[in-house]
C-alpha cells in the first residue's frame, strides 16, 4: 500500500533531506587519497548528531547488524559496503549512501565520487549514472506511471554501453526508510502487470540507479553486507529522495534554496 503524503508532511521530509544533503557535503569534503572510509563515516555520524538526526543505517538487522551510518562502496563494490580502515587511492571511485530521520521523517541519498583523476571510461560510468537519475526526475513530471520512467532509464543506460543492476531497487520513504512501493530502475512485464504505480501528488520515493561497467550481476562478500560486481569491474550509485507535488517532482535531498536552513524539524503527531 502506497502512503501519499500531505504538503506539510513533505515539508517536514524536506528538513530531513536537507540534513542528508549536509552530511554528503561533509563526506565529499573528505574524499581524497589517504583518507579511510571509516573516517568519512565517523564525520557523517558526528554531523547527524550535531543536528539532532537519527542515522537510518546503523543497526539495520541482518546476519550481523549494519555497523555504520553510511554504506561506503569502493570501485567494484556496488552497495552496502562497510566503512573501515580501507584507504582511498587516486583512481578509485567511492559510492557514499546515507540517510537520517529528523522529527520522525526520513531522507536518503547517495553519490559516487572520483578520487582524484579516474580513467575516461570510469568517468563516463559516473556521468551516465548521475544522468539517468536526472532523467528519471525529469520524466516524473511528464509520465503518469513508474513503468514508463523505468523503461526509459534502462534504455538510457543501455545506450551508454552500461548495465543496470537489477538485484536492488529504490523504495518508498516516509516515516520509515523502506516503504512501499518498490521502485526499480528497469521494467519487466511482471512489474508492469503486477507492481506498477501511479505518479501522483503525495508520492515520495527514493530513486537510486546502480549502474555497472560490465555485467549487471552481483555477488555478496563474506561480511554479509557488501555487494560486488560479479566481474570485478567498477560500479556507480546515485540516489535522491523525490516527492511528487501538484507543481511536479521536488528533490527533497537537493541543496538548500534561499532562506532554507539545515536544522531541527517540528514533529508530527
Amino acid at each position: 500500500m502506497v502512503n501519499l503524503r500531505s504538503p506539510r508532511e513533505i515539508a517536514l521530509m524536506r528538513r530531513a533531506g536537507l540534513v542528508v544533503w549536509g552530511a554528503h557535503q561533509v563526506a565529499a569534503g573528505l574524499v581524497r587519497p589517504g583518507v579511510t572510509t571509516g573516517e568519512i563515516d565517523a564525520a557523517v555520524e558526528a554531523y547527524f548528531l550535531s543536528h539532532g538526526a537519527i542515522p537510518l543505517f546503523k543497526g539495520v538487522p541482518g546476519k550481523v547488524p549494519f555497523p555504520a551510518v553510511c554504506c561506503i562502496s569502493v570501485n567494484d563494490e556496488v552497495v552496502h559496503g562497510i566503512p573501515g580502515p580501507r584507504v582511498l587511492r587516486i583512481g578509485d571511485v567511492v559510492s557514499i549512501d546515507t540517510g537520517c530521520s529528523l522529527g520522525g521523517w526520513c531522507g536518503d541519498s547517495a553519490f559516487t565520487h572520483p578520487v582524484g583523476a579516474v580513467e575516461a571510461d570510469v568517468q563516463r560510468l559516473l556521468d551516465c549514472t548521475a544522468g539517468v537519475l536526472r532523467l528519471a526526475i525529469e520524466l516524473m513530471a511528464v509520465r503518469s506511471r513508474w513503468s514508463d520512467v523505468a523503461s526509459e532509464m534502462a534504455k538510457y543506460v543501455r545506450d551508454h554501453g552500461f548495465a543496470v543492476v537489477e538485484n536492488f531497487v529504490g523504495h518508498g520513504i516516509g516515516r520509515s526508510m523502506h516503504e512501499d512501493p518498490q521502485v526499480p530502475n528497469f521494467c519487466t512485464p511482471a512489474f508492469r502487470r503486477n507492481h506498477d504505480f501511479e505518479l501522483e501528488p503525495g508520492l515520495v520515493v527514493a530513486v537510486e540507479p546502480m549502474v555497472n561497467m560490465g555485467s549487471k550481476k552481483v555477488r555478496a562478500l563474506a561480511d554479509h553486507w557488501t555487494q560486488s560486481t560479479i566481474d570485478g569491474r567498477p560500479s556507480a550509485h546515485f540516489e535522491h529522495t523525490v516527492a511528487i507535488t501538484e507543481a511536479g517532482p521536488v528533490v527533497l535531498t537537493s541543496p538548500p534554496a534561499t532562506g532554507e536552513v539545515v536544522g531541527a524539524a517540528e514533529s508530527v503527531a
